[in-house]
């Protein structure tokens, strides 16, 4: 059999060697073999594990200097752990190499298998990778993928302009109108279906007509061709019920679900953006003239003044009359306006409040809340009133899609419900908490 290699050993025995001499490299290995002779037995002879293929080739190498020689040993083993290590220990016994003394130093036993099962699981761990970035995606993936298809399978050409619309135009009375097909597919990935694209800024006569028979909200890009387009329908007679705008700098086709969502909630109506836009701006605002001011010394010269040229007019001046004695005012102990209970929610309880109002976007319905959060029941935004009335108790918070007036507001004081998050607010209230999106999402 031949002999083995270390890349093919199960142990490899690391050894230093000094000698007060010099010497060669086949002085050192037969002495090796001579002085280990006879010494472990027939089961560990090194000529026979040598010969068998239990143990390899050694390898000795060694440098001289001043005299004295030192280098290496390196023998590779196919032994067990016990056997290994006995071949080692025998190696130090070696004392002299031809007329030179020698001292053999076993330095380690090395597991060639351990450094090859690091490799194999450092190798592992970069194929698995491989695996999962590009040829193995997870279930998330998968069905986002799928989702996504599935949506742009969705869309349509609306109308005999042939424009690209979601599922949903006709059914919806809401609609959305964009710029581009990329935006209505980026609206459809996140589930609106109810978006229109007008193909640039020529607007066509489908959209017009469109405008006078749906809730038209335009949603454009956050750059100038985004203002023209607004301004273009406004110049049409096209009946626009509210205007979004993408962030300054993005595109409708790049926001996230959460910049979607975010937007719609921050849309404006038409007539305050024309307002903001053209109407405010035109009419010069008037300066306001300052006199200077009076000093006091001016004040009183001024008032006698006016007196004496009074006097001076009446020819007789008439005997006052006698005051009336007055009644001592009456003393009313005024009572300190009570203070407005503050209520304070941690972060936990803010965020859930957020996803019921995220939640209830686009429905103008309202969640009815107990102590602990949990939804007692969902009613109309029309039906809510009478809803809070009925109930005789355990309503702690509502959360609203629309705006809280004072009249949602009284009622929710009668009841004795501390919590009102709504999407905005035009009342304050001294006992109860008014909550909006701004303070929560």
């Amino acid at each position: 059999m031949a002999k083995i290699a270390q890349i093919s050993a199960k142990y490899i025995i690391q050894s230093t060697i000094q000698i007060d001499g010099i010497v060669d490299r086949p002085d050192v290995i037969g002495a090796i073999f001579g002085q280990t002779e006879g010494l472990l037995g027939n089961d560990l002879e090194l000529r026979e594990l040598q010969r068998s293929g239990r143990i390899g080739r050694i390898e000795v190498n060694i440098s001289s200097k001043g005299g004295k020689s030192q280098g290496e040993i390196i023998i590779p083993s196919s032994l067990d752990k016990a056997e290994t290590a006995i071949v080692g220990a025998a190696l130090e016994i070696i004392q002299r190499i031809g007329p030179c003394n020698a001292k053999i130093r076993v330095n380690s036993i090395e597991d060639i298998r351990v450094n090859k099962r690091q490799y194999v699981i450092s190798r592992a761990k970069e194929l698995l990778k491989t695996l999962m970035d590009e040829v193995m995606p997870d279930s998330q993936e998968l069905s986002d993928e799928v989702a996504y298809s599935v949506r742009v399978m969705e869309i349509k050409e609306w109308g005999r302009d042939r424009l690209p619309a979601g599922p949903g135009i006709d059914d919806n009375e809401d609609i959305i109108l964009v710029e581009g097909r990329a935006d209505v597919l980026n609206l459809l990935k996140h589930g609106f279906k109810n978006a229109i694209s007008i193909n640039g800024t020529n607007i066509p006569e489908t959209i017009i007509e469109l405008c006078h028979e749906k809730v038209i909200t335009i949603f454009t890009d956050g750059d100038r061709g985004g203002d023209l387009i607004i301004k273009e329908l406004i110049a049409r007679s096209a009946e626009i019920d509210f205007v979004i705008k993408a962030p300054d700098g993005k595109e409708v086709e790049e926001l996230t679900k959460k910049e979607i969502h975010k937007a719609l909630r921050s849309k404006i109506a038409a007539e305050q953006y024309r307002l903001d836009t053209r109407g405010v701006s035109r009419a010069p605002a008037k300066r306001e003239v300052r006199k200077p001011p009076v000093r006091k010394d001016e004040r009183r010269t001024t008032t006698k003044t006016a007196t004496t040229r009074t006097d001076t007019r009446r020819p007789t001046a008439r005997p006052a009359a006698r005051p009336a004695a007055r009644p001592a005012p009456r003393t009313v102990e005024r009572k300190p306006a009570p203070r407005k209970k503050t209520v304070s929610l941690t972060e936990k309880q803010k965020e859930k409040l957020g996803e019921l109002l995220e939640d209830l976007l686009g429905t103008h319905g309202a969640y009815v809340l107990d102590q602990k959060l949990e939804i007692l029941g969902k009613v109309p935004g029309s039906e809510l009133t009478g809803t809070i009335q009925s109930l005789k108790g355990g309503m702690y918070a509502i959360v609203f899609d629309g705006q809280v007036d004072s009249d949602l507001v009284k009622t929710c004081e009668d009841a004795g419900i501390p919590f009102v998050v709504g999407m905005s607010a035009d009342a304050t209230s001294r006992r109860l908490s008014i909550l909006t999106s701004e303070d929560i999402l």
